[in-house]
């Protein structure tokens, strides 16, 4: 049985897709690809601007004999390419499901350490695109963490770089000789952290080795977060989702088992303080965003295969 809801009938256009992902003022990559001539066209726009009438006008226009993506990362002001040096924010995490697609699926909403997705697009039929919109997390954080679900669930794994276009919802997918309409379809309306992103077993002892291999553990020093907060906002997100308190120990706990002698009391602590917090009705921090637009057009790009 499915263990996580599903919203049904909840359609989303292409124009709610980019309202609901960023907010007016992020700078944001749209691209059209010609496939027969092999011709990229990339703008750097505002969000604002990407979702209005005229410029949704042009790329239906375009869309006739193109295919039409957009960057799931904001960009830096004055950026002019969509290279990891570029992204400014990242603001989401996805999976490209080419193979098996259904099953994938299945797997994802089944699974006790991964979140309900916001977005499932339909690219063409059987294959998927998953996406979970993110704040708080690092490039190099996002990117492991994609890597680690593509192996998990079976996704592309050439489409785990932060710089990935996805497709956008409502335009015609015209990879192939028979054309499909992209659907979107809304799940969820949470903003996760990092820490709803868990794993157990081997892929979880390689992540933390990874971490501390590259100076990245956070320790209790200035402009640092400690995996004690970490533990802390996870639980308050989970709570305040309406998840089974009992499940949310039971996650922090063996997410802590190999460096908390006793993981199950630390972990009962840290979900009473993150209730405790809830009831008081304190505040998340609002996330920065940029006023700047730009556009712009490249040559030929590599993008998603779908």
């Amino acid at each position: 049985m499915n263990t996580k809801s599903v919203s049904e009938n909840n359609e989303v256009a292409a124009t709610e897709y980019i309202s609901e992902n960023f907010v007016p003022s992020d700078r944001v990559a749209i691209l059209v690809r010609d496939s027969r001539r092999a011709e990229t066209t990339q703008r750097i726009t505002s969000a604002e601007n990407a979702a209005s009438p005229d410029f949704q006008a042009w790329l239906r226009h375009k869309n006739v004999t193109s295919d039409v993506y957009i960057g799931m990362n904001t960009l830096k002001s004055g950026a002019q390419s969509r290279t990891k040096e570029d992204i400014e924010q990242i603001r989401h995490l996805y999976l490209d499901i080419d193979r098996r697609g259904p099953e994938a699926l299945e797997a994802i909403r089944n699974s006790s350490g991964i979140p309900t997705p916001n977005y499932v697009l339909e690219t063409s039929p059987a294959k998927f695109q998953v996406v979970w919109k993110v704040e708080n997390i690092s490039q190099d954080e996002a990117e492991d963490l994609q890597r680690r679900m593509a192996r998990e669930f079976n996704a592309d794994l050439a489409a785990t770089d932060s710089t990935r276009v996805l497709r956008l919802p409502t335009f015609v997918n015209r990879k192939y000789a028979e054309a499909h309409i992209v659907t979107g379809r809304r799940e969820a309306i949470a903003t996760y952290g990092p820490e709803d992103f868990r794993f157990r077993g081997d892929d979880h002892d390689e992540r933390r080795e990874h971490l501390v291999a590259n100076g990245r553990r956070r320790v209790a020093s200035e402009g640092e977060i400690t995996q004690s907060e970490r533990d802390w906002a996870f639980a308050k997100r989970a709570l305040a989702r309406g998840d089974d308190p009992d499940e949310v120990i039971r996650r922090i706990a063996d997410y802590r088992a190999d460096d908390k002698h006793d993981s199950e009391y630390y972990a009962r602590l840290t979900v009473r303080k993150a209730q405790a917090e809830i009831k008081q009705g304190l505040a998340s921090p609002k996330r920065a965003t940029t006023d700047l637009t730009q556009e712009s057009v490249v040559g030929p790009d590599p993008i998603e295969t779908l």
